[in-house]
């Protein structure tokens, strides 16, 4: 996750945590917290625990927490719909999501609060659409790291 995240940089918003975050979630759980985090101090490690990284504590467990209430058995041709759709409300998300830290750490108020929010939805949408992309790769990664574990445990 960190790996894609650097080589990733040149296209601010545009990565593939969020397709990752719900590969791993759908192949493994609860035990896919484990690579979400890691990849969290990773990269409060090599680009500093400041004010900016504390939302990460928890921006990517949402998604973790969404996709865990997903239910399991759905169709592929709904996964292909629903997993790309859920990834892209999450990047369309993610400013909204880090507002709260922002409030608490800069002591905004609720109007400075919500201009936060509004002055990043051009970005909040360009992480939306990057997401969907990246999500349409959920499905057959999720099928192939599944395979690849059957194959391993055999």
């Amino acid at each position: 996750m960190y790996c894609s995240k650097v080589v990733m940089e040149w296209a601010p918003n545009i990565h593939l945590l969020g397709m990752f975050t719900m590969v791993y979630t759908l192949a493994y759980r609860k035990k896919a917290l484990i690579p979400i985090y890691v990849y969290v101090f990773l990269n409060g490690f090599f680009a500093g625990f400041n004010a900016w990284w504390i939302p990460y504590l928890y921006i990517w467990t949402v998604l973790w927490g969404v996709t865990m209430l997903l239910p399991k058995q759905m169709p592929k041709k709904v996964q292909m719909v629903v997993y790309p759709l859920v990834c892209s409300l999450h990047g369309l998300c993610f400013g909204t999501l880090y507002a709260p830290a922002q409030a608490l750490m800069f002591g905004l108020n609720m109007q400075q609060t919500l201009a936060w929010i509004v002055a990043g939805l051009p970005w909040d949408v360009v992480h939306a659409i990057g997401n969907a992309g990246a999500g349409l790769l959920i499905v057959p990664l999720t099928s192939l790291l599944r395979r690849l574990n059957r194959q391993l445990i055999r």
